[in-house]
């Protein structure tokens, strides 16, 4: 998970994904009016996050929701290490 959300230049997005799916699920458009980030860009780091099994998805098509994954929500103190990181590096 470091290297998915501090190594890569959407690292902060990711993050600010799973913070929200930590809130409630969301479908890629609520994501994106949430976070302000465009819709395409959502699709794309959701999938992976979906692909690195952070993200979970329920339902098809244009209502797909995304949630976190069991795995996630176990190790969800871990991500709040890299959260706090993520905060000192963008302050810089």
């Amino acid at each position: 998970m470091w290297w998915l959300l501090l190594g890569t230049r959407g690292g902060l997005n990711r993050a600010k994904i799973i913070k929200n799916l930590n809130k409630r699920p969301y479908n890629s458009h609520q994501l994106s009016e949430e976070l302000n980030v465009n819709y395409r860009t959502i699709r794309h780091h959701i999938k992976i996050l979906e692909d690195s099994g952070v993200v979970d998805s329920a339902g098809e098509k244009y209502g797909k929701m995304y949630f976190l994954s069991k795995s996630m929500e176990k190790n969800y103190s871990d991500f709040e290490i890299i959260w706090e990181q993520l905060k000192d590096k963008k302050s810089n």
